[in-house]
């Protein structure tokens, strides 16, 4: 029976160790490629001129943010690490207000991808650059709200205790009920309203592309992405799931913390690069001219 633990144990041990080395190489290369795009759409004028870059550049920095934060949060959980409560407290609203703006930023280009097929001649005046700007500014403000308030509890209940270390798990900064309830309502609204924009978005295409005798290659490749923007939303929705198996004692499943945030959190990151990278005629060829020149460099 000891033996059977014993190898149960280093079974979940290889696991763990498998996902943790995958996500590490994921992120090496979604780090390389954001400097690729970062490159070439701040040597490019007329991308930073285009909302659906602008929108897209965000979230990729957005969704670095989240992996790194998330993976730093996912190792101390598994391995027991201690951190003062001001570093857990910012790396925590790091990862659960960037996990939240991904959706969001989703619903944004979504819309823009509406104005840009229902609304084509208005789209260059509702779309501009400086209006994406606000919007992205917008939706991190508007997000932000859940996070004060637990900075606002916290700095009644741990005005003592800033200096000792804790656990960094959320439910250790949690001291007052109404913290579950406002993260719960901020996640369910957020997820609500982004899920009734991207339907509303894909119906209204689907009824102009129905109204075209044939239909453009723009109007179906539209609607292609905003399935991909469904999928991507769906993945993220389940990794509120993942709660419920990292509830698990690490000791009776130590692979799962690293399977949840392989499968449920980085997963949809991932998608990011290839739903507006890779299809993007434009980027990709502009990514081929940039890794070519690097590599006869």
């Amino acid at each position: 029976m000891i033996q059977l633990t014993f190898a149960s144990n280093n079974i979940g041990i290889y696991i763990h160790l498998t996902f943790i080395s995958l996500i590490i190489v994921c992120l090496c290369f979604f780090l390389c490629f954001i400097v690729v795009v970062l490159s070439i759409f701040f040597t490019s004028p007329h991308l930073q001129e285009d909302a659906r870059y602008i929108f897209f550049v965000y979230m990729l920095v957005n969704d670095t943010f989240f992996l790194l934060s998330g993976f730093t949060l996912m190792l101390g959980a598994v391995y027991f690490l201690y951190f003062p409560v001001p570093v857990c407290f910012i790396l925590n609203t790091v990862s659960f207000l960037t996990f939240r703006v991904t959706p969001a930023t989703l619903a944004a280009m979504a819309l823009e991808k509406y104005i840009a097929i229902c609304h084509p001649l208005r789209h260059k005046d509702l779309c501009t650059p400086q209006r994406a700007n606000v919007a992205f500014i917008l939706i991190c403000t508007a997000l932000i709200f859940p996070n004060a308030a637990d900075l606002g509890f916290m700095a009644l209940s741990f005005r003592t205790t800033f200096n000792t270390s804790i656990l960094c798990r959320k439910e250790n900064l949690f001291v007052n009920s109404f913290q579950y309830v406002l993260r719960s309502l901020s996640l369910a609204l957020c997820f609500v309203l982004v899920a009734i924009i991207i339907l509303f978005t894909y119906i209204k295409i689907t009824m102009v592309a129905h109204r075209v005798s044939s239909q453009s290659s723009c109007t179906s490749k539209a609607r292609k992405t905003i399935l991909l923007h469904t999928f991507q939303l769906l993945l993220c929705t389940m990794s509120l799931l993942s709660t419920f198996i990292d509830a698990l004692p690490a000791s009776q499943a130590m692979f799962l913390p690293s399977f949840n945030f392989f499968v449920f959190s980085c997963a949809p990151r991932f998608l990011s690069p290839i739903i507006y990278g890779i299809r993007d005629e434009c980027l990709r060829e502009r990514i081929k001219k940039s890794l070519t020149r690097h590599l006869k460099n």
